[in-house]
């Protein structure tokens, strides 16, 4: 990883316990904020299909995929059972006055 930080959006932009999408470089990725406000990012395509997680669920720390159901820990990336067996890669994420940026 580089760590060039790029800016994803304002905070606020992000409701708690859900997630956005956000493209860049030809890369989608997909950032979450957590019950507690804190935020996350991972690559923002299933592993199994390659849909976008931003359409999916999240709830209780998992992104669940929209078209098959396949659970992943958002917080760390992990695959959480089949039909995906391939984890999310992470990244990291800071929020700098209101706005929240990631490495890439």
């Amino acid at each position: 990883m580089s760590g060039n930080w790029i800016e994803v959006c304002g905070k606020d932009e992000i409701d708690e316990e859900d997630v956005i999408r956000f493209d860049h470089g030809g890369r989608t990725f997909a950032v979450y904020r957590s019950p507690d406000d804190e935020f996350f990012a991972t690559d923002g395509l299933c592993t199994h299909e390659h849909i976008h997680l931003a359409d999916g669920l999240v709830m209780e720390e998992i992104i669940e995929c929209p078209k098959h159901n396949g659970r992943f820990n958002y917080k760390t990336g992990e695959a959480k059972g089949a039909p995906v067996c391939v984890d999310l890669k992470t990244y990291p994420v800071k929020v700098e006055g209101g706005t929240v940026f990631i490495a890439v």
